[in-house]
């Protein structure tokens, strides 16, 4: 009979040791951040400082201890700005790499094609591009960290109709930003009321000149200002026409453009132009009072210092991505996907680069409008206006 309790005992023990050891070794695995960027490609000014961005913070983060006692792995891949690479990307991520949470998408393209999949997998996804869609309606797995281009378009429009122009000029690119930046600021005239758009055109993505459609819209009567929704090369070859064609109305430009990449590319040209933007571009005009400075002064100061290139709007929407998965993972106390998804959802007065986020079950964006400032081009750099 002793025999028999001690062989039970010991075998009771065994299990238990053996679960020990399991725990453990989970507790050591690595937390897998997953990411599918246009590293390469048209939009790479988008994916190379993402994912440069992603690289210091992941290291930075595990050289101070970790989250959870467990260092962060990011396991990422060159979508090159393809929509389909990135479905491809994203099911190689959640089936083959077993990640717990991706950051990443660097275009709306990119992002809507992995959606689906990812809403199937139930796999917290953190995006990085700014169209309304990604987020309106609300998907239960899917979050973003830029502003919405309608956020972007009620800021334009609020500054033109501060300054008494009533009239726009409208041209977009057709691509899926450029479309849903146009789609939103007709929707949010609608609503404004006050502003009307009196010229409506359109660029493709390898248009290398706009003077045809910049003519048409200096020819309409009435016509106060001119907006140009898009990113990549299309802007910066609308800006250049802009002024050789020697228009003297006022110009706007989307936030798809927010970056000194973009002043680099539009030269003189840009000048006077003004754009909606992160406060990242002006930290130095921020008053000690504002709660975002200490962080946009710390993500400039670090990411110009590592890589030896300024620092763009576009990787802080990285930087933001990040912090928001490591403080949802804590909240959570687990990579368990369905807690993360919860505790990224309940985040309030998260202080980023981009604004400060208030997520809900009705906004997986938690950003207003107001997180935007306006910036004006002047003497070749970023000026605060409002």
């Amino acid at each position: 009979m002793f025999k028999k309790i001690t062989r039970r005992a010991g075998k009771f023990a065994a299990i238990a040791a053996a679960g020990l050891l399991a725990m453990n070794a989970q507790a050591a695995e690595p937390i897998r951040i997953g990411s599918f960027l246009a590293v390469t490609g048209p939009a790479s000014f988008l994916g190379d400082p993402e994912l440069k961005t992603l690289e210091m913070y992941v290291e930075k983060i595990n050289k101070e201890g970790g989250v959870l006692g467990r260092q962060l792995e990011l396991i990422h891949y060159d979508d090159a700005g393809n929509a389909s690479k990135a479905r491809n990307f994203a099911s190689r991520l959640i089936r083959s790499d077993r990640v717990d949470i991706i950051v990443g998408g660097s275009t709306t393209g990119a992002t809507m094609a992995a959606v689906p999949m990812i809403e199937q997998a139930k796999v917290p996804f953190i995006s990085l591009a700014g169209a309304t869609v990604i987020t309106m309606p609300v998907k239960k797995w899917v979050f973003k960290t830029p502003q919405s281009d309608r956020m972007a378009a009620e800021r334009i429009l609020q500054d033109m109709k501060s300054r008494g122009l009533t009239k726009v000029g409208l041209i977009s690119g057709t691509g899926g930003f450029g479309s849903s930046g146009r789609e939103q600021t007709l929707a949010v005239i609608k609503e404004m009321g006050g502003v009307e758009i009196v010229a409506d055109e359109t660029y493709g993505g390898s248009d290398t000149d706009m003077t045809a459609q910049l003519t048409n819209i200096r020819g309409t009567d009435g016509v106060q200002t001119i907006l140009n929704f898009g990113f990549g090369q299309g802007p910066a070859i609308v800006t250049r026409n802009y002024a050789q064609l020697g228009i003297e109305l006022p110009f706007y430009q989307s936030h798809g453009v927010a970056s000194d990449g973009f002043l680099e590319l539009a030269g003189n040209s840009a000048e006077g132009l003004r754009l909606p933007a992160s406060p990242l571009l002006v930290p130095e005009s921020l008053p000690d009072t504002d709660p975002q400075k200490p962080v946009v002064e710390a993500y400039k100061s670090e990411y110009e210092a590592r890589w030896n290139s300024k620092v763009s709007t576009f990787g802080a929407y990285a930087y933001d991505g990040l912090m928001l998965a490591v403080e949802a993972i804590e909240k959570a106390g687990s990579t368990d996907k369905a807690a993360v998804r919860d505790a990224l959802e309940s985040i309030q007065g998260h202080v980023g680069v981009t604004g400060t986020f208030n997520m809900s079950a009705d906004d997986h964006n938690g950003l207003q409008a107001d997180s935007f400032r306006i910036l004006e081009v002047q003497d070749g750099g970023w000026k605060l206006i409002n």
